[in-house]
């Protein structure tokens, strides 16, 4: 999604995600966690306003509150991009947040990703998708995903991606996502004891029907949803409320929970009356990044 907004300025779309369900298969030699996942980004996500400069500087024109600019995923992405490629130009970037930071919906890593997307068209480096999720790796587990752009399997660290498809009673699916008002550390969930890391392996070839039927939600779950659970009361009773509607979940660390829906007057129900101190949308899923084409694979 690039389009002129004025002043040669160019807007770009940075989806959200989902974990369709999030399964923890062992703990490696190096202490990080095996996983098996399915991502889903959503039509949901943040606005990304990019205008180049021929100087070379990089400038987040709204840094959040706390955060330096160059500490900031944003800011680093296209420092890493910048410094990979040699490139001598420079860009000012604003953010329209909409994504709830801390919710496990991959904001920032989907931030990071969509400039090196954009940069990497906008400053016309011609990296592939390859070179790309390699960058991105460098800056979080996460950010590759968004680079490869469409629905995926996920393994290893979640940096060992393979397109899936989802059939249409996943695909086109109505996803309800309340977030309470809390933010989940996600380091502090892997290292809790309580945390089970010994859900068996599954292969990409079971789902070949299991993720293409609805006998998908009682094949899988999120192995940290318990823990996440038990110490955020606020995450609890959030899923607990939306879990009266069906088979509901957490996605990714939480804090944000969602449940799939046949209609959007369902939806638009549910986050009408979802709990008080929370905040919420509906989106469907994206069978592409909107930048998708911008990177050759």
């Amino acid at each position: 999604m690039l389009y002129n907004s004025g002043m040669d300025a160019c807007l770009f779309f940075a989806p959200c995600k989902l974990n369709l369900f999030l399964h923890i298969t062992g703990r490696r030699a190096d202490g990080y966690h095996a996983l098996q996942s399915i991502f889903l980004l959503l039509d949901h996500g943040d606005d990304l306003h990019i205008r180049l400069r021929s100087d070379g500087q990089l400038l987040l024109q709204n840094p959040l509150t706390g955060v330096a600019p160059e500490n900031d995923l944003i800011i680093r992405a296209a420092r890493a991009l910048q410094t990979a490629s040699g490139c001598q130009l420079g860009a000012e970037i604003h953010c329209t947040k909409r994504t709830p930071m801390g919710g496990g919906l991959g904001g920032g890593s989907s931030d990071a990703a969509t400039v090196l997307l954009a940069l990497n068209q906008l400053w016309q480096l011609g990296y592939s998708r390859q070179q790309l999720m390699q960058i991105g790796l460098t800056l979080g587990a996460d950010v590759p995903v968004f680079i490869f752009g469409q629905p995926a399997w996920a393994e290893g660290v979640g940096e060992q991606l393979s397109a899936v498809a989802l059939a249409p009673e996943i695909m086109d699916k109505y996803y309800v996502v309340i977030t309470p008002q809390v933010q989940v550390p996600t380091a502090e969930i892997f290292a809790h004891q309580a945390l089970t890391r010994d859900s068996k392996p599954l292969r990409i070839a079971d789902f070949s029907n299991g993720a293409n039927s609805s006998a998908f939600w009682q094949q899988t779950r999120n192995d940290m949803e318990a823990v996440v659970c038990a110490l955020y009361p606020e995450v609890n009773n959030t899923l607990a409320w939306l879990k009266q509607y069906g088979d509901a979940r957490m996605s990714g660390s939480g804090a944000s929970v969602f449940i799939a829906v046949d209609s959007a007057e369902k939806a638009d129900e549910l986050i009408a009356n979802r709990p008080e101190n929370t905040s919420g949308f509906w989106a469907k899923g994206l069978k592409y990044h909107p930048l998708f084409s911008s990177a050759k694979d």
